[in-house]
């Protein structure tokens, strides 16, 4: 079971006029929020110089995705 992010959740509850009308930002901010948990998933695992060799999408994409895509 995939969860959502804070972004995914808020724009659940806009209305699909304003989604339309502020797809653009809706889409950067989801794209910010992916590139900030992506870089705290990298902080959190590299803590032994360990090579994370595309665990960071893995782990984004089983959490947020709902799979490994």
């Amino acid at each position: 079971m995939s969860k959502q992010t804070a972004v995914e959740w808020i724009v659940s509850k806009l209305s699909i006029t304003f989604q339309t009308m502020y797809s653009e930002e809706i889409e950067q901010a989801k794209a910010m929020e992916k590139e900030q948990i992506i870089k705290a998933f990298c902080e959190g695992y590299d803590h032994d110089g360990d090579n994370y060799d595309g665990a960071e999408i893995s782990y984004y994409n089983r959490t947020y995705k709902g799979g490994d895509k």
